[in-house]
């Protein structure tokens, strides 16, 4: 990760000093379920706790003539032991190291993302609660629809949120996975229960069948939560953006003190969070398509994957990470102006209750093709004479003859559009202590 979207926490995990430290960890625990078995002497193994380490710029001296960063490592660790150095590494290849180290580093990380998206689910959760009953317009195509409230809008960030974080926890499951089989996966040199013992001590599971490597496929899904987790941050800002334009303005980003929009115009303020959101979602995006790729490997393992990975994860990571850092405050700072969104809806006249018509006159005893022939006729009556849908059909004898005025107006009326927003709303789950009975209420 560059610095500008760098998170401290993150970072940390994806450090090379951190990396090596895991590495350690690993080739211990291997050392003390072999010693707990009797295959290693216990004086050995107190030597190994108490003495074995690395030096990272040694590391970095080894294995620019090694060419192999975990023989490397391993060499600076038999440097810092006497002859229980033998113990290290016995029967291991690289990957049991690398790939269980990698599942610690995916459930650490996956951990910082899952708390930072609980904030998100919450902040969601609020902002549905302070739109409920406020009313906008719909719109499809990006041209006016139906009525709907920003509480409706909001509620479906919210309800993708959820599946986000069952997906997140799914992908977490799938990819924090260990293996210590082997050369092949096959256990030639070291008895199953010394994997068992690893990762049940780092708090991972075993991988069912390795080959060389742990299947890739596991962590394609992580990288396709993160993804998931990228489009619904972008789905969101995306409809921030177009609800911020200057001929909308039904809501806006907050604006801090001191802040500015642009270098040449200080009038501009600019929804600068939502486009960045939006920019990074495609980021991760990238990465999935790489990590699905990564998926087949050469016979029981290549190292086609290792190189892409090496970006792959880090980025991957503290991009979803800081994403929701900034999402999170986006929402609770969103700027909601009612009094706009609904001067929008009057704007657009009142030819959206046509389809309110249309299924009166069907039940009626229309078919659908001449309740729609009749309707449109209004519709574009009102529209080229720039006035109201519902007076054009009040005027409309075809229209009265099968419809009163009375019923006309109940069915042309907000109320009746939005009597079901509570319905959809209460399906949340959300506490709400206010009634909203009535939309706009």
């Amino acid at each position: 990760m560059i610095d500008r979207y760098s998170i401290p926490e993150m970072a940390d995990i994806w450090s090379t000093e951190s990396r090596y430290s895991r590495w350690l960890e690993i080739e211990i625990l291997a050392v003390e379920a072999r010693a707990e078995a009797g295959l290693v002497p216990p004086e050995d193994m107190r030597r190994i706790k108490a003495g074995a380490s690395f030096d990272v710029r040694r590391i970095a001296e080894i294995e620019s003539t090694v060419r192999h960063d975990v023989i490397a490592f391993l060499t600076s660790v038999s440097e810092s032991l006497g002859p229980e150095s033998r113990h290290i590494h016995y029967g291991m290849t690289s990957s049991d190291v690398l790939d269980t180290c990698l599942a610690t580093q995916i459930r650490d990380s996956g951990g910082l993302i899952t708390r930072e998206l609980e904030a998100l689910k919450d902040s969601l959760g609020e902002l549905v609660r302070r739109t409920r009953g406020v009313i906008c317009m719909g719109r499809s195509h990006g041209m006016f629809a139906e009525p709907t409230t920003m509480g409706l809008k909001f509620a479906g960030f919210y309800s993708e949120c959820l599946r986000v974080m069952k997906r997140l926890e799914t992908g977490l499951r799938s990819s924090c996975v260990g293996k210590i089989s082997g050369a092949v996966g096959t256990y030639a040199y070291l008895d199953p229960s010394v994997e068992e013992y690893v990762c049940r001590r780092l708090g991972i599971r075993a991988e069912t069948v390795a080959t060389q490597v742990v299947a890739r496929d596991r962590h394609a899904e992580f990288i396709y939560a993160l993804a998931s987790l990228g489009g619904m941050l972008e789905r969101f800002g995306t409809e921030v953006r177009h609800l911020q334009r200057s001929e909308v303005g039904e809501v806006e980003e907050s604006f801090g003190k001191g802040q500015k929009g642009s270098s040449a115009m200080p009038h501009k303020r600019n929804p600068i969070v939502s486009e960045r959101l939006c920019g990074l979602a495609r980021m991760l995006r990238g990465y999935l398509q790489v990590s699905l790729e990564n998926t087949a490997l050469w016979h029981e393992r290549d190292i086609s994957h290792s190189s892409a990975e090496r970006f792959i994860f880090p980025d991957a990571c503290g991009i979803a990470l800081y994403m929701l850092r900034k999402a999170v405050p986006l929402v609770d700072g969103l700027r909601i102006f009612p009094g706009r969104a609904m001067g929008t809806l009057e704007s657009a006249g009142d030819r959206f209750y046509s389809q309110s018509l249309l299924l009166v006159l069907i039940d009626r005893g229309l078919s659908r093709e001449d309740a729609y022939r009749m309707v449109q006729k209004a519709a574009m009556s009102a529209m080229e004479r720039d006035d109201s849908f519902l007076d054009t059909a009040l005027a409309d004898p075809e229209i009265t003859e099968l419809v009163s005025g009375q019923d006309l107006e109940n069915i042309c009326s907000l109320e009746y559009h939005l009597r079901n927003e509570n319905n959809t709303l209460d399906r949340l789950g959300l506490p709400d202590d206010r009634d909203f009975r009535s939309p706009g209420g």
